[in-house]
């Protein structure tokens, strides 16, 4: 199964997959990696991988729409057969939504907290438990079909750093299984679940 990775930073979830990928047995190869801005270490980690990576900025285009269709086309040279928000922090639009199946991670157990402060909003709602989720992107935030989620239990002084931290790794397994189980069922010609 071909993917397409998108990210707006470091790229730690990025890494993960690209370590996965070295393994001839996960089934999955990383076609390129998109970006929406540059200088960003989730590009320079593609480069070192020898990963085609491409860049669409946002405000280089006169209309939002605009940019949803250079982003689509940025992808679809890459002919994936999935495309997945890596730490993306850009909403997609109609175009890139209904060309593409995407998936992407959130650092909450949806539908709670969703948003840019998963995080941040769970520590301030007072919860024992909080986690990661993996789903299906549609036109909502954070809204899409759920396909797995991992928990993790809050510590008493956690902050929301300290507990981001913790989320990742958990974020960057479950990523890791989410996109085997994806391909596999690529592979045996299966409809992906996607509701």
């Amino acid at each position: 199964m071909r993917i397409v990775v998108l990210v707006s930073g470091s790229g730690t979830n990025l890494q993960a997959l690209l370590d996965a990928a070295g393994d001839p047995v996960y089934g999955v190869e990383i076609a390129a990696v998109g970006a929406d801005r540059g200088s960003i270490e989730g590009l320079a980690r593609a480069q070192r991988h020898g990963i085609p990576s491409f860049i669409v900025r946002a405000p280089e285009y006169p209309t939002r729409a605009a940019w949803d269709e250079a982003l689509a086309e940025a992808i679809a040279a890459h002919d994936p057969d999935l495309v997945v928000c890596a730490g993306f922090m850009k909403i997609l639009g109609p175009t890139v939504l209904s060309r593409f199946r995407i998936i992407n991670t959130h650092p909450a157990l949806l539908p709670s907290f969703p948003g840019a402060h998963g995080v941040r909003d769970a520590l301030a709602h007072g919860v024992k438990v909080t986690g990661c989720t993996a789903h299906w992107v549609d036109a909502g935030v954070d809204t899409g079909p759920i396909i797995d989620q991992r928990c993790v239990r809050i510590e008493a002084g956690d902050t929301e750093e300290s507990l981001h931290e913790r989320i990742k790794v958990v974020e960057r397994d479950m990523l890791v299984e989410v996109v085997a189980a994806l391909g596999r069922e690529h592979a045996s010609g299966e409809p992906a679940r996607r509701r």
